[in-house]
């Protein structure tokens, strides 16, 4: 099997912590001219790219601006920073937990997106990461849902990266969630939950369908009071979105999650109460690059345990 040629670096620094976009020209040379692939295939539409031409802003694998009206070669790199959205700071900061020349792993915060996406880029845990460690090459092995707090491994060396994403995508990783959602006497816990789940695109949440589980997670009690209960949820699978819909499918959906049971309204930028009930307590694995065995836990709390009246306030 021949392998794929990888992609020249880029000739642009990061901005923020953030890579430029990469944009190669396909095979068919349907276009006249770069600049005529780049309305048809990106966004922003014809006047911004004009203007980033006219800027000098997209360039080739030189570091060169790219003419606006330069000939399509398929093929053919360009990169560019695109502009990045206004953010809204999230205001909590990210515990590292273990570093060293291989990995970082990170304790992450509430409402922080693991890697840029849509609106949110520069304000990740992998942006800021690169910029308060002076690490450029940081790049993650997976990712945790924006709304869920805990444990996330990212990698030092690009060329390394593979084999730490394996471990998540082979099921070598031992993974352990802690969950405060309603307490229900007449559940019999613990269970392990098989379903098939779908996540359709375009569509905020997933739901569960007939057929072959795909989903499988281990719930168990560990403690109640006051009609709450603190669980520990263990995914033997990673399906978007898994352990809320496993736990909203039981009856019991995690305090504060705005999707499951039912989808409420979209919360207000800046608005940080009722964080999500979830945390990706334990990561646990055999570190394919040295061989040593790693285990880490958090150190955050659910507030809607510890502190429920504050949570909920």
């Amino acid at each position: 099997m021949r392998r794929r040629t990888p992609p020249p670096p880029s000739p642009l620094p990061q901005r923020d912590g953030v890579d430029p976009v990469r944009v190669r020209l396909p095979p068919a040379d349907t276009w006249a001219t770069v600049r005529d692939h780049l309305v048809a295939r990106l966004a922003p539409g014809a006047a911004v790219i004009d203007g980033m031409f006219h800027a000098g802003r997209i360039v080739d694998v030189t570091g060169r601006p790219v003419p606006w009206d330069a000939a399509y070669v398929p093929g053919m790199y360009v990169w560019f920073h695109r502009d990045l959205p206004a953010e809204e700071r999230v205001p909590f900061k990210i515990d590292v937990v273990y570093r060293d020349e291989h990995v970082v792993v990170a304790d992450k915060p509430h409402f922080l997106a693991t890697t840029p996406r849509g609106s949110h880029v520069a304000e990740t845990a992998l942006a800021r990461l690169r910029r308060e460690l002076d690490i450029p090459t940081l790049g993650a092995a997976h990712r945790l849902d924006r709304l869920t707090a805990g444990l996330v491994l990212f990698t030092v060396r690009p060329e390394e990266r593979g084999r730490y994403q394996a471990l998540f995508q082979e099921r070598r990783v031992r993974k352990e969630y802690e969950a405060v959602a309603p307490y229900d006497a007449a559940l019999d816990l613990p269970r392990t939950v098989r379903s098939r789940i779908v996540k359709e695109r375009g569509v905020v949440t997933a739901r569960e369908v007939e057929g072959e589980p795909n989903a499988v997670s281990r719930v168990e009690l560990l403690e109640q009071r006051d009609g709450r209960a603190r669980y520990r949820l263990r995914p033997h699978t990673g399906q978007t979105h898994q352990l809320r819909v496993h736990m909203s499918a039981l009856g019991v959906p995690i305090l504060g999650d705005p999707l499951y049971p039912v989808v409420t309204g979209p919360v207000p930028d800046g608005d940080f109460r009722r964080p999500l009930q979830l945390l990706s307590r334990v990561l646990e694995f055999a570190d394919p690059v040295t061989g040593r065995e790693h285990r880490f836990v958090s150190s955050r709390l659910l507030r809607a345990w510890s502190s429920y009246d504050e949570w909920a306030d």
